[in-house]
């Protein structure tokens, strides 16, 4: 008897995809090739920023995975904005009444919202990465999979996918607290899916009080990491011209991501002139040029698993200022190489990673306690060595695979039995 089929959703998918939920996907779908026939429906896209059909549709092997391509539609932004226009009314409402403490209450009584549903629906349909073949793949082949999986479902197949087969759905949101998370029609995913996997206590208490009692089961589940091996570390510093001293930023170089992090780096060398502390950004640029032009801020371009991680190992500090985690993949990898870690505490996830590790990350959350923290981990080379200690801890007895795989396989199971 042959393996049973699933399928994951993912907006973008390959090895030098450079996005949190992306890598994420690959590090789940290559882990579950040896219990599933395992396919990943995604789209002909690679940058993120342009969302440009660049890659063949069809099917690719990658690592036993089936990755099956389909073409995004043009973006139609001005048919988006219009129709976002005449949505506003409803995701504006219902994230008022979150902020003052209500909309949980408020949802056990209205669980599915259909308030201007019409006109976000026709919105999604203008966004970058809505794929009506990957949409029509779903509904014409849905009998042939136990079970699909989208990861991040703010973006229109993940959504899509959840909308169309429910009742074979595994969400795994990375929520967060943005406008799109307050939309009418989540209320309609959220709440009828098979389950949801969050990856974090802090992720599931956001949607909790988002959607309420009438949220579909879910728990925790995270994810782990990968440890490639390091790149040599003399080779790879000459490459890219890699100071001795310096705070690391990796993931999308986009507004999203970078939260003030330039102006308040620039503040701190100004404040702290002796300090020998450089800013280095590794990631995808998403912005139409580079957005800085400080001598003290250097910028890799992408780089390999290899490279990233022996640059990870060599920085004094590692350091995320988003504001919308759900987890944060590269905390988890710096802390695991004993690595301090300075973020963003505006955002819950990040904020949790902090508590709970006793301390193995500083967060801010103005310019007073970045530059306070900063110089406090700057100056303070015992601390960073005991967060460091702290951190590998924190990641070991939290985000072991072993645990992870079997945790899914069992919601798996249960789900394809429904």
């Amino acid at each position: 008897m042959g393996k049973n089929k699933i399928a994951f959703v993912v907006i973008r998918y390959g090895k030098n995809i450079n996005g949190g939920a992306e890598y994420h996907c690959r590090m789940l779908a290559e882990r579950l090739v040896s219990y599933y026939d395992v396919d990943v429906l995604t789209t002909c896209v690679t940058n993120y920023a342009t969302a440009e059909n660049v890659l063949a549709a069809g099917i690719e092997d990658i690592n036993g995975v089936a990755v099956r391509r389909f073409p995004v539609d043009p973006i139609n932004r001005l048919q988006r904005d219009i129709f976002l226009r005449k949505a506003s009314k409803a995701h504006k409402l219902r994230r008022f009444l979150y902020r003052i403490g209500i909309l949980k209450c408020v949802a056990k009584i209205f669980p599915n919202w259909n308030y201007k549903e019409e006109w976000e629906m026709k919105a999604l349909q203008g966004y970058p990465f809505y794929s009506s073949e990957l949409n029509k793949y779903v509904m014409e082949h849905k009998d042939e999979y136990k079970t699909f999986i989208p990861v991040n479902i703010i973006e229109s197949p993940s959504f899509y996918t959840a909308l169309n087969v429910p009742e074979k759905t595994i969400i795994i949101p990375t929520l967060h607290e943005m406008s799109v998370s307050f939309w009418s029609v989540l209320t309609h995913v959220m709440t009828k899916v098979a389950y949801i996997a969050f990856n974090t206590t802090a992720e599931e208490r956001l949607a909790e009080n988002i959607f309420g009692s009438h949220l579909a089961p879910h728990s925790v589940v995270g994810v782990g990491i990968e440890l490639p091996q390091s790149a040599d570390w003399e080779t790879t510093r000459l490459k890219y011209n890699l100071p001795s001293e310096y705070l690391l930023f990796v993931g999308r170089i986009e507004p999203g991501k970078l939260h003030r992090i330039f102006s308040y780096f620039t503040a701190y060398k100004q404040k702290y002139p002796s300090s020998h502390l450089k800013l280095v950004m590794v990631g995808g640029l998403t912005y139409g040029k580079e957005p800085f032009s400080h001598p003290d801020i250097l910028y890799t371009g992408f780089v390999s698993d290899e490279e990233k991680r022996t640059i990870i190992q060599h920085a004094r500090i590692v350091i995320n200022p988003s504001k919308f985690e759900s987890l944060s993949l590269i905390l988890l990898e710096a802390m695991n190489d004993e690595k301090p870690m300075l973020v963003n505490g505006k955002c819950a996830v990040l904020k949790e990673h902090c508590i709970k590790s006793n301390r193995a990350a500083l967060y801010y959350t103005s310019k007073k306690t970045f530059l306070k923290n900063l110089y406090q981990m700057d100056s303070d080379k015992e601390l960073c060595e005991e967060m460091g200690v702290k951190g590998k801890a924190y990641v070991k007895e939290n985000y072991q695979w072993n645990k992870i795989i079997s945790s899914l396989i069992a919601i798996i199971e249960k789900t394809g039995k429904k």
